[in-house]
Parts: structure tokens; sequence; C-alpha cells
């Protein structure tokens, strides 16, 4: 018997990368599957989204376990897009028992930087808070919320050398550091319903948000046109842990833990992920 044996799970940004390692690591321990991805690009970021087919093999990966899937097109900006996609799914699987709010962009050197600014903000607070707002009337005693924040999110970034000159990269920690607000004052007010709320709280994670052109130039900004090769090296100084990044599985894992009962009693909680990247942070800066 699976860790969520015969739950439902609504995932969003599942098309690919961590939303889809979620999808599949809840189904391949016993789990029923709602999800969601935008599968087309927005025009600001400037990495490219998935694509239809990439959410059609999530769904394919999830039946392979021997689960079921309800898949559809959603872009979480827009809660009545959500709410229709999760009808589709309650019809099909009878309830709701987990949310996974997932979806995210960053938007570093995004152009025209105010709506860069604009549209990380609206994915991934504003979606997140769709997400979690269309689940809640079909919620009940039990049931597990877990948003994807960053630890990016714990730290100070206010005071930036040029201010004014990334929004879209500054809105990507502003928008982690409001959801993570947002989920610790909701879990107090879902406590009493039985309901649990957490946040996890990624390093860099070997995803195609973190192998993209702009977060190669990201980190390196010396060179015209890094690439990969040039830029992972550098990845490793984020963490405490000599590596470059986790893996969408390892942050999946920790989905799993809260979406169970053997997290039953955890709610309100900030998980970090991120092979010590807060500590070294915490003890540079103190």
């Amino acid at each position: 018997m699976g860790r969520v044996e015969d739950k439902v799970a609504f995932v969003t940004g599942a098309a690919r990368g961590q939303g889809r390692s979620h999808a599949v690591r809840l189904a391949e321990e016993g789990a029923h599957i709602i999800a969601v991805d935008v599968c087309h690009d927005v025009d600001s970021i400037g990495y490219p989204m998935a694509r239809p087919e990439d959410l059609e093999e999530t769904a394919k990966l999830v039946e392979k376990t021997g689960r079921n899937a309800v898949v559809a097109q959603a872009d979480v900006r827009d809660a009545g897009q959500l709410s229709e996609v999760l009808q589709r799914g309650i019809a099909e699987f009878g309830k709701l028992d987990i949310v996974v709010a997932q979806a995210g962009v960053a938007g570093m050197a995004g152009d025209p930087p105010l709506q860069a600014w604009r549209d990380v903000i609206e994915t991934n607070l504003i979606g997140t808070i769709n997400a979690i707002h269309v689940a809640l009337p079909r919620l009940g005693e039990g049931a597990s919320i877990i948003a994807t924040g960053s630890t990016a999110a714990l730290m100070d970034f206010a005071k930036k050398d040029t201010p004014g000159a990334d929004p879209g990269g500054m809105a990507y920690v502003t928008s982690k550091r409001l959801l993570s607000h947002f989920v610790h004052d909701l879990s107090t007010e879902l406590a009493p319903r039985g309901i649990r709320a957490n946040v996890i709280h990624p390093t860099n994670c070997n995803t195609d948000m973190l192998q993209s052109d702009p977060m190669y130039r990201q980190f390196r900004p010396d060179l015209d046109q890094p690439t990969r090769a040039d830029a992972e090296p550098l990845f490793a100084v984020q963490q405490a842990m000599p590596i470059p990044y986790v893996e969408p599985v390892d942050i999946s894992n920790a989905v799993l833990w809260l979406a169970s009962d053997e997290a039953r009693y955890v709610t309100g909680m900030q998980l970090r992920v991120d092979g010590g990247g807060y500590l070294k942070w915490y003890d540079y800066h103190i």
C-alpha cells in the first residue's frame, strides 16, 4: 500500500520539471492526479515554457504507475480556468486531498522589465493563491496543501547595487517571500479544520528554469553568451554541501512526506531542501 494510496492530488506546473516529478512521485505512492500547466510561452520571460506534449507525457508517466490522471492546459493566473479543471477532476475521482501549488517562472532580465515583474508576481504569488483558493471549498479534514517557495525567499536581497535594474529578477524573490507569509498565515486559519499547509524551499533545482540562458547570464555576467558549461561550476557557490543543485525528485520526496499521513501533524512549516544553502548565506551574513 502506497503512502498516499487512493488520495487525489491537484498539481500545477505539472508538464515538466518539479511539477511533473511531484505528480509522478505521488502517483507511484498511490495518488490519482489532476494536473495543469499553461503550456505556452510568456512573452516577458526569457526561456521557453513547457508544451502541450510535455503535459501529455506527464499523464502517460502517471498512468504507467497504475494511477489515473486528468490533465488540461490552464493558466494559474486565471482562477476560473483552474476551477473548471478541478471540477472535472473531482467529478472523475470524487474528492480532493492534496494541493501542490508548484507553477512558477523566473523573470531575470525579463523584457519589458515591468511586464516581467507583473508576470512573475501574477504567476508565482497570485497563481499559488488561485490554486489554493479554488481548492479550499473541496478540502476536508486530513487534507494537505504544499506550495513551492525558494531558499531565496529566506535571504535578504533588499540591498541591491543597482535598484530597478532587474524588476523581473527581484519579483521572483518578492513573490516567494509573500507566498511564504501567505501560507504561514493560512496554515493558522486552517489548523482547527484539520487541514495542513506548508511551504518547501528548494535551492537550485535541475530543471529547465535553472538550465536556461537567462540563468546562465545571471551566474556569468562576465560573458556575452555563457553556456551551461560556463555557468554550472558557479551553481555550487549557493550550497554549503558540495553540489551544484538538487534534483526534482529530492523536492518530490519532501512533497510526498508532507502529503502523507506521516506528516499528519506538520503544518505551518517552511521546509528547506537546499543542500545547506540557507546556512551558508546565514553564516556569511551574521
